[in-house]
């Protein structure tokens, strides 16, 4: 479980090409139905042979997606999200920066079938261009413990994919939860390719 950004093998119109067969006909038919959509809408989608499929949608932000879409996003998201709430996103600029993400998701032992919670959570570091986001974490008097499956995420910012991938590994390498586990392989095959050109 993990997300990275950008996605170096996707083709160079996949965000045009997303929008004009997937979301404006869907935003369309809500508006065609009286029920116009204002907010934030996630696409969950699979590429595939055939062309981009729908999995899902959510009135919600993608986890862990948006992990690694926010340390990128240069225009301020309370911006963007006045002018979603306003009818004004006509005249929204979509600014980003060109820093790599990776970001790696902390699991409960027992997760996803019955994650053990109450687990304390310690060595939380602070390293340069990391940033943690708490999801299943409670503050229990003195320590910090797991409520939930998804622990927390992991976001390791850098310059490509393969500095993100590491920053990402050596912070979540050192966070102490007994039983935790994290995949291994999160933007593996991006970065090797990352490495090849």
């Amino acid at each position: 479980m993990g997300a990275y950004s950008p996605l170096p093998w996707a083709p160079d119109d996949i965000v045009d090409e997303t929008y004009e067969k997937v979301l404006a006909p869907m935003i369309a038919e809500m508006a065609a139905r009286g029920t116009p959509f204002v907010g934030l809408l996630y696409a969950g989608l699979a590429l595939t042979d055939h062309g981009t499929r729908v999995i899902e949608f959510n009135a919600r932000f993608g986890d862990p997606e948006t992990q690694v879409l926010i340390p990128r996003l240069k225009t301020p998201l309370a911006t963007l999200l006045y002018k979603a709430a306003t009818d004004s996103l006509d005249d929204a600029v979509l600014e980003w920066r060109d820093d790599s993400a990776v970001t790696v998701v902390l699991a409960a032992p027992g997760y996803p079938d019955t994650p053990q919670v109450n687990g304390v959570i310690t060595n939380i570091p602070k390293i340069a261009d990391t940033k943690i986001f708490h999801a299943g974490t409670s503050q229990s008097g003195e320590n910090l413990v797991s409520t939930g499956g998804r622990v927390m995420t992991v976001t390791g910012i850098g310059s490509d994919l393969t500095q993100a991938r590491d920053r990402a590994y050596r912070a979540i390498s050192q966070i102490e939860l007994s039983g935790s586990f994290y995949r291994s392989d999160i933007a593996l095959n991006a970065s090797v390719a990352e490495k090849g050109n």
